[in-house]
Parts: structure tokens; sequence; C-alpha cells
């Protein structure tokens, strides 16, 4: 069995677990090779040592042609409006070139204090078309998001929701990483929404098994509100997250530009024990295979195969 899991992110639809095991091993294996390069002690790779649990087909659409063709009037209110403004928000902080939701109000227009504190205001209510469009558009001509389209971006926006609002879809997503790790298994890698699906299926697990060390890349789990707050298992009353019994080490990795880990160090949400690194995806921030190739990402996924 596999001693490395990895999960992916959203926007792998038309993926297996075999198609992203192609992509996946290579980048994994070539940061595990620097990391080695550095320390020669730690733990090392052998064949059929990676797994992915894929779960991309479970977001196709039976009987359509690809990804359905969205449009800014298909973002919903509620949890896709909030998303997409905390997104852009980021985004604009990160760069000032960026027109930024506190440039316009809550129904598109205007500026100034009208604006701020839209996000809080948006829950429930009609978003305005014209400002999911400025929305859209100011995203797509960013570095993070200049090669997605708005009709992916959508895509995306509605992914992480259903994950989150549909109790059937999230379950059986679970269950494709969780048939993965066995007591063979020491790593698991969640990327982007895989880390929350990682995390949760590690919250499931008896805390007697064999510890398992867990690796978060470009990860949404700090993100209060949306995503924090909807975990599964709940946050306690202290506001702080449940540690996954079965890990005995957690590293979090972030690039500093990614708009999606836009709460970059997870400690203060899930405990002194995790280790918040930064680490430089250059014009790739959010890609899983440019985490994958940081040394910094292969010392954390070799120093879990120690043993």
């Amino acid at each position: 069995m596999s001693r490395v899991v990895v999960v992916h992110g959203v926007g792998r639809q038309l993926d297996t677990a075999e198609t992203l095991l192609a992509e996946v091993e290579p980048a994994l294996r070539g940061g595990v090779g620097l990391a080695l390069r550095r320390d020669p002690t730690l733990g090392r790779l052998t064949d059929d040592d990676i797994a992915c649990a894929g779960y991309g087909d479970l977001y196709r659409q039976a009987g359509t042609r690809g990804e359905p063709y969205y449009r800014a009037e298909d973002v919903e209110p509620g949890f896709e409006a909030e998303l997409l403004e905390t997104w852009w928000r980021e985004a604009a902080r990160l760069d000032p070139r960026i027109p930024g939701p506190d440039t316009v109000g809550p129904d598109g227009t205007g500026s100034g204090p009208a604006a701020r504190g839209a996000v809080g205001r948006l829950a429930g209510r009609p978003l305005s078309v014209d400002r999911v469009r400025r929305a859209l558009h100011a995203l797509t001509r960013t570095r993070f998001f200049g090669a997605v389209s708005d009709r992916l971006l959508i895509s995306d926006l509605k992914q992480v929701r259903r994950y989150f609002t549909e109790p059937k879809l999230r379950e059986a997503v679970r269950a494709r990483a969780a048939e993965l790790i066995t007591p063979d298994t020491r790593v698991v890698v969640g990327h982007s929404l895989g880390s929350v699906v990682a995390y949760e299926v590690l919250c499931a697990l008896r805390p007697e098994r064999p510890p398992l060390t867990l690796v978060t890349l470009g990860s949404p789990l700090g993100l209060a509100g949306l995503v924090f707050d909807r975990l599964q298992p709940a946050p306690q009353q202290d506001s702080t997250g449940v540690w996954p019994a079965p890990v005995k080490q957690w590293t979090n990795l972030a690039d500093s530009g990614d708009v999606v880990a836009l709460v970059r160090e997870l400690a203060p949400r899930f405990g002194p024990e995790v280790l918040d690194l930064l680490v430089d995806n250059g014009s790739e921030m959010h890609s899983m295979r440019a985490y994958l190739t940081a040394v910094e990402t292969g010392t954390a996924i070799a120093m879990g195969l120690t043993r």
C-alpha cells in the first residue's frame, strides 16, 4: 500500500487518480530529492509509494459536453458571492494595480466607505451582476488568476460551495481519500480544497492507528466563516480547530501571493504544533506542481517517511 497519499483541489474533474498520479509523482519525487540533497538521513521514496485520491469525476455532469458555460449571472448569492468577493479583496491587496471591492459599492457602483465591509452583507442577498462582472474582470487579469477564464473561475466557486453544502457529495469525496489511507500510510498531502478533505478524513480516523504526517499546500483551512467554521468536526468552543488525533506532525506551506491560502498561518487556528512555512512558487502561486517541487515540501514529506 502507498505510504504517501495526495488529495487534489478543485478544477480536476477531467482527471482520474491515474492521470493525476502521472503529474503528481515526478513533482513530489523531485521535491523529496531536493530535500535529500540537503539531508541524506531523511526518509526515501520507493516504488509504488505514492497514490492520488481522484474525485474530480464526482463533479462531472452526465450528458453534458464539458463544463457548463457559466456567466456572471450564474454566481449564486451567499457562499459563492462571499468567496468571490474574498478572493477579489485579497488579490487587490496583493496587487495595488487591481481595482478592489472598496472602489465600488455592493450594487457595483460608487466607491468609498459604502463599499467597505460588503462581504458581511452579501450572504443571502442577490449580488449585482455588474459587481460580479467587475470582480471577474479584476481577478482574471491578476497574475494569480490570469490564465483562468470567467467560466472556469465560476466553476471553481461552485465546486467549493457544493463541497460544503451537499452532504452526499462531501461524503463521497472524503470516501475517495479515506479508502487510500491504510495502516501503511505515513504522509497525507492535501492541496487547496484537498487540504480540507484530508483534514476531515484524518479527524475521522481512530487515534490508535499508526501516526501520520499531514502536509497542507495552499490551504484555505484558516478562512473564517466560509471554510474554518464549516469544518467537520466543527471548531471547539474556544474557536480552535480540532486536532486530527492520528497526526503527529503537520506542516502547512503557502506562497505569499496565493489568494486561496488567504490565511497563511494555521497555527493560530489549530495550535502551535502546526509548522507554517512560506514558499516561493514564482508566477504559479497556487500550482500543486510548484508546491510539490519546493524543497520545503519535500523535506516535510521525507521527514514523515523517516522511521
